[in-house]
């Protein structure tokens, strides 16, 4: 292949593992690298990363992903005209301005050791656990990165210094990547963007500013906080001593946010990542609609810095594909991934078992931190197979209760249907390949669900954002892309109504049994 081209890059920083794509104009994949990094668990609840070890991860990816597609004969060093950035959220963050060093691991988003925190601001505040919602769109709970900040401030004596020295600089995953990538100690860019500044607790959803009451509430000196950019723009280039230098970084959203963009939600329309979690997100337009069913109101996208925002409801689910790797690595009942279908298909049904994955309390509707993991139903009966499918199954019933409260707060005018009036569930990730784990979806939620040909529509997402910037491709040109369904999958319901409303109802009952048991002796 000669000639020129052009490419763009996505970085794809998830919960377990880091990926760099490259893109050709057609949104093509051309190359790509992925790297599993260490996920530390130093006490029950507790969940960390190593900050520099994710770094490496991107370092790694990008210079095998570039090596590939030059093998392919893709001429990268020419054509690669910007890089996406795409990350976990609400990870933290908090390292020197001076030396670069983080100052304690990264507290992941799924971390539940800020429960003291939460209660006693319950306690304190006026509003309780709502008291931010108006002006954040957010409770307060263990998810968000404020309540892991706080911690830091509070627990870690080398954080408490920096901070008092004015050396401490915070961020969520985003920012610690773009500070590296444009020179860390040697004058790096402390940004963030809206999607992610949206999931701290700290930015105001109207203003998209960092909220100063709440930092004044919480304690937070606004010193320490990055700067908030679009999601589509040039934030700026990537310095010496990586694999690509020079190269703009002009994209940068949340990955939940950049699988909207991946899978083109226009306002209405609805998109479900099946990851480590589950996260279910409705485009509700230039709106923030309060959610009163248990959905959070956060940021969709911003494409560009005078661009509109588009406001989005939110459900998210803490434990989606992380029960199958329980399933493979605390239980050994699998080998890998791939093999829950398999297993799962040996069964037509669970045989009345039920599993709620609360390992670390239940997110959307249901935020209870106080939720912990049952397996229930379970009869002589039961073997291996029917526990794989209830594992499957609990995935699909967490989707069904966020959307049914989506469907509570959106209404009739909020939600675009089809032709049928059906309204579609777009569905991405890569538990999605379970063809069995998308039909129980379907028929739980008696509506279909559509998987497009490329299930990675976070990192393409964050690519679309990195092109628009520099214009590569048009927002109609993205919008336009993802309603081509010739190459999707369809899933249609099959179950029995009669039979889906006996099983939901048990399912609720199973989730009752999950509350109250944060502190069952060890």
């Amino acid at each position: 292949m000669s000639g020129e081209q052009v490419l763009i890059g996505s970085i794809d920083q998830g919960t377990t593992s880091t990926r760099f794509i490259i893109y050709d104009k057609q949104a093509r994949p051309i190359g790509s690298h992925q790297v599993e990094f260490t996920q530390f668990c130093p006490q029950a609840g507790w969940v960390e990363h190593d900050p520099m070890e994710i770094v490496e991860s991107v370092r790694v990816c990008v210079t095998k992903a570039i090596d590939k597609a030059t093998a392919d004969g893709h001429n990268v060093d020419s054509g690669l005209k910007a890089i996406g950035l795409t990350n976990q959220r609400e990870t933290t963050v908090v390292w020197s301005k001076s030396t670069g060093c983080p100052l304690h691991n990264a507290i992941v988003w799924m971390d539940v050791r800020t429960t003291s925190i939460c209660r006693r601001l319950e306690k304190e505040l006026q509003g309780g656990r709502t008291h931010f919602v108006d002006t954040c769109g957010l409770p307060i709970s263990t998810y968000f990165s404020a309540l892991k900040l706080l911690w830091l401030m509070e627990n870690v004596d080398a954080v408490k210094e920096a901070v008092v020295k004015k050396d401490a600089l915070f961020g969520t995953i985003d920012t610690w990547l773009i500070w590296n990538l444009t020179g860390g100690i040697n004058g790096g860019l402390h940004v963030t963007d809206v999607s992610n500044a949206s999931r701290t607790m700290l930015m105001n959803l109207k203003t998209l500013e960092w909220d100063k009451p709440t930092l004044e509430t919480l304690g937070i000196p606004p010193e320490i906080l990055p700067k908030i950019v679009s999601n589509s723009e040039v934030i700026g280039n990537i310095t010496t001593g990586w694999p690509i230098t020079g190269i703009p970084i002009a994209g940068c959203l949340g990955d939940q946010h950049a699988a909207m963009v991946g899978q083109a939600c226009r306002k209405g329309e609805a998109k479900s990542t099946y990851g480590t979690g589950a996260f279910i997100l409705l485009n509700t337009g230039e709106e923030a609609i309060q959610s009163t069913h248990g959905l959070l109101s956060t940021v969709a996208f911003k494409l560009g810095p005078d661009a509109p925002a588009n406001y989005a409801i939110e459900g998210s689910i803490a434990i989606a594909g992380a029960a199958v790797q329980w399933l493979r690595d605390g239980l050994g009942i699998i080998k890998s991934a791939s093999e829950i279908e398999e297993l799962a298909l040996q069964v037509d049904s669970t045989g009345g078992v039920y599993f709620v994955p609360a390992f670390n309390g239940l997110f959307a509707p249901w935020w209870r931190d106080d939720a912990r993991g049952v397996c229930i139903g379970i009869t002589r009966f039961t073997n291996k197979c029917h526990i794989a499918r209830a594992v499957l199954e609990s995935m699909c019933f967490q989707v069904k209760d966020v959307l049914d409260s989506m469907h509570k707060d959106a209404g009739e005018k909020g939600e675009v249907k089809n032709e049928k009036g059906e309204f579609l569930l777009r569905v991405d990730g890569g538990a999605t390949v379970n063809n069995l784990l998308m039909q129980i979806q379907a028929d739980l939620l008696g509506s279909p669900v559509v998987r497009p040909a490329d299930i990675e529509t976070t990192a393409l997402g964050a690519a679309y954002a990195a092109g628009l910037a520099v214009g590569v491709w048009t927002e109609d040109e993205i919008f336009a892309a993802g309603h081509k369904t010739d190459k999707a999958t369809f899933f249609h319901p099959t179950l029995m109504e009669e039979l889906r409303k006996k099983k939901v109802d048990s399912w609720c009952k199973a989730v009752s049994r999950t509350f109250d048991l944060a502190d069952l002796s060890l």
